[in-house]
């Protein structure tokens, strides 16, 4: 497989603060807010902060997909805007760290191609840039006979699915991969692996760094609106008719704008005034750490059989890029978008959710799976009972409270989760200047570069670049 020519990567830098020269009320790259400065020199483009695209939101999706766009249009201006003062601070560094094979996803899917070209191009590029990554590979066990026709349909899923290396093991195979693991019969997925996405982002950052992008952080965006006149002083006039506004009342001009918001992709595509659907209710995910000295008990990742009764695939064992190892995680709602503790409560986020037909119909539909999750995030000892149907040996003074990640689960109305990709375009003349991705479900860090493949052809067909 093969991946666009990358640039040399760099370490990203701050630009100093200036002081502004104009009177307007327009958001100067080297003013006000946290930026980083692209590598090329733009200073003939005039004094306002004005770009052909502007990227919001700098997790793995957004950044992978600034990354793609500036590579392939390297006259045209891009800058990515972000909340935070850091990039990758939310889903994308909260996750598991497992580079997916693509078992999992029906056949012909968009999903299930995304994955697997997206896996085969992670691997190429971490060689490429030398960032470390492990193939250290991933077996679905079945500890129940029962199981074993589920486990056999996934693996014809997944030849389907072109993943290599796939292969049905016994529980004698079993034991020689994972000598404390037990089971009846296994899927082994060799070429599954992990590797830091928070690195992996950083390095997607870089790229576009280098390539002459911009990174403004401390960009939260309030409103994004067409400019009804020219701003005094602007040498461009109404080429750069969008408007991005922060919380600050600092703006950005630009011609076209791309939202990759994660759990805020509904509220942001709501401001260009598109539908209120699909919804993204936040469901936290709660770990536990094995302890150093029984880090032994697992070498690779160890995933249960899925149950296809349930919305979420289960608790499982991961291997960490430091040496640690990930026990679960189990999901539950969380009571803020952004919420990574039991105690984390925002007023909005958890009105908006629980009043949600469709988060109140999920729960109707899977009330005693829900009930069992939270007893399970409560009550360690249950989680530790689940996790011992695959290592038996393992007991509940091995193992300490672990980081937590937030999943920005869309939702429709009707109580369904939401496993494709949504694009919304807004309305009116919006239409054809702005592209919300609102939802790029699991696995998005592994497909990441893929995504952002296909989400440069959908910008250049809408925008016409």
């Amino acid at each position: 497989v093969r991946s666009s020519p990358l640039a040399l990567s760099v370490t990203v830098r701050e630009a100093a603060s200036l002081q502004s020269t104009s009177s307007h009320h327009v958001f100067l790259a080297t003013c006000h807010s946290k930026c980083q400065w692209g590598g090329s020199d733009r200073s003939d483009e005039g004094d306002y902060n004005t770009y052909d695209v502007v990227v919001v939101g700098s997790g793995i999706v957004g950044l992978a997909s600034a990354r793609q766009l500036i590579l392939r249009h390297p006259n045209l201006r891009f800058a990515v805007v972000e909340k935070e003062n850091d990039i990758a601070t939310h889903q994308s560094g909260h996750n598991s760290g497992v580079i997916h094979s693509g078992i999992y996803y029906t056949p012909g899917s968009l999903k299930a191609r995304l994955c697997v070209r997206g896996s085969a191009l992670i691997y190429e590029y971490c060689d490429q840039k030398r960032i470390p990554y492990k193939q250290c590979g991933k077996l679905i066990v079945a500890v129940k006979h029962e199981e074993i026709p589920r486990l056999q349909a996934l693996y014809e899923r997944g030849l389907q699915n072109n993943v290599p290396g796939l292969r049905l093991i016994s529980a004698k195979e079993i034991q020689a991969r994972e000598p404390h693991c037990k089971g009846v019969m296994a899927l082994d997925s060799p070429y599954t692996g992990i590797v830091n996405y928070k690195q992996l982002a950083q390095s997607y950052s870089d790229d576009f760094y280098e390539a002459g992008g911009s990174i403004l952080t401390d960009f939260e965006v309030a409103d994004i609106k067409m400019s009804n006149e020219s701003p005094a002083g602007c040498k461009q006039g109404m080429e750069y008719p969008i408007v991005v506004k922060n919380t600050k009342g600092e703006e950005v001009l630009c011609k076209h704008v791309l939202t990759c918001a994660g759990l805020f992709s509904d509220r942001i595509s709501q401001v260009s005034g598109c539908s209120a659907e699909p919804q993204i209710v936040p469901f936290r995910g709660d770990y536990l750490v094995l302890k150093p000295e029984k880090c032994y008990l697992v070498k690779g990742n160890i995933y249960p059989v899925p149950d296809p009764r349930f919305p979420f695939l289960g608790v499982h064992f991961t291997p960490r890029m430091d040496g640690s190892v990930w026990l679960g995680p189990n999901a539950i709602l969380a009571f803020k978008r952004e919420g990574y503790s039991l105690y984390d409560f925002n007023a909005k986020d958890f009105t908006e959710a629980v009043t949600y037909s469709g988060l109140q119909k999920l729960v109707l539909k899977n009330f005693s799976y829900g009930l069992g999750e939270m007893y399970r995030a409560f009550c360690l000892s249950a989680q530790i009972k689940e996790l011992q149907k695959f290592i038996p040996e393992l007991s509940i003074n091995d193992v300490a409270r672990g980081p937590s990640g937030v999943r920005a689960q869309a939702l429709d109305s009707h109580g369904n989760l939401v496993d494709d990709f949504v694009f919304d375009g807004g309305s009116g003349n919006f239409a054809n200047r702005i592209l919300h991705v609102r939802n790029a479900p699991s696995p998005a860090a592994t497909s990441s570069l893929a995504i952002a493949e296909m989400i440069a052809l959908e910008v250049e067909e809408r925008f016409g670049l």
